[in-house]
């Protein structure tokens, strides 16, 4: 059975956009700014080249130099998660061999979405060879069917995880089925972090006992999620409500121009230009970024947002 330490129980870890070039080459100075930025907004990890960092279409390459980039420039208070998934198996274990290399904190996976494990225990071992190639790493499995298509129970997923893989650190839970997340939460125990996955539901989770959570939205609204999560646990659910209200309506600012588009436009409109996105998501124009600043200062993103 694991007895993998516990690594990210506590607090927001971000998921960062990958910073491109004009030409859509990575920008590999962007990162030490937006790492210093989620420091100074009191984020405590980064969660790199998942849904956010557009990691599916990056080469391993290119993810690879970015995990270097990421521990060289990040500083000291802030941990590094490395997601290593990929649809195949011998390039996810290879980031993940050089993710313990370079001297990252965990790594996380999630499950390939082409062709996909057809039992809860196909996934398990999939999990299990690519954590096996980083054994001095806690490891993550990313859940998250909306994308993959492995829509699987963590409550079934969990027990043959800790017995299976030794490094087994936790899940990280992007999914809006809120009793599979108590049930799992409460299976766990604290020894092992099911993060919260879904900003715009997070003080849903935080009421079935979520004390860690991993989202797009950190790299901007930390101040305003932080704020929210001090509330609930002073007992003030009028005031979290409303915090939890207010990202809310900024979330629906960024569905209504486009979703992942416009959250990397905003990485712009707070001074961290993070450039555009990769073929096929496509970057918003500057008449549209103009349509997005227009709506987000209407919900009053500006008094709320991170500083650089």
């Amino acid at each position: 059975m694991s007895t993998s330490p516990t690594v990210f129980p506590h607090g927001l870890v971000a998921a960062p956009f990958t910073a491109l070039q004009a030409d859509g080459t990575i920008n590999l100075g962007a990162i030490g700014p937006c790492a210093g930025s989620l420091v100074r907004n009191l984020v405590g990890a980064a969660f790199i080249c998942g849904t956010t960092g557009e990691g599916a279409s990056l080469t391993v390459e290119e993810r690879q130099q970015i995990a270097a980039r990421w521990r060289a420039d990040k500083p000291a208070a802030l941990r590094l998660i490395v997601h290593v998934g990929h649809n195949s198996l011998s390039d996810s274990q290879a980031l993940a061999r050089h993710a313990e290399g370079i001297g990252a904190d965990a790594v996380a996976a999630i499950a390939p979405g082409f062709f996909r494990p057809a039992t809860v225990g196909d996934l398990v071992e999939w999990c299990a060879a690519v954590a096996a190639t980083a054994p001095a790493l806690p490891f993550y499995y990313y859940h998250m069917p909306a994308m993959t298509g492995a829509n699987f129970a963590m409550t079934d997923f969990l027990p043959r995880a800790i017995e299976r893989i030794p490094t087994f650190g936790g899940i990280k839970f992007t999914h809006e089925n809120l009793m599979d997340y108590g049930l799992t939460l409460a299976a766990a125990g604290s020894a092992r972090p099911i993060l919260f996955g879904r900003d715009e539901i997070l003080l849903s989770a935080l009421a079935l006992g979520a004390t860690g959570a991993v989202g797009s939205t950190y790299n901007y609204l930390a101040p305003l999620f932080i704020r929210m999560m001090a509330a609930f646990r002073a007992g003030r659910q009028e005031d979290a409500r409303r915090d939890q209200l207010l990202a809310q309506k900024i979330i629906a600012v960024m569905i209504k121009h486009g979703g992942q588009p416009a959250g990397k436009a905003i990485m712009g409109l707070i001074d961290l230009d993070c450039g555009p996105l990769r073929l096929p998501l496509v970057t918003l124009k500057p008449a549209q970024v103009a349509a997005l600043r227009a709506d987000l200062e209407a919900v009053g993103f500006f008094a709320t947002a991170s500083v650089k």
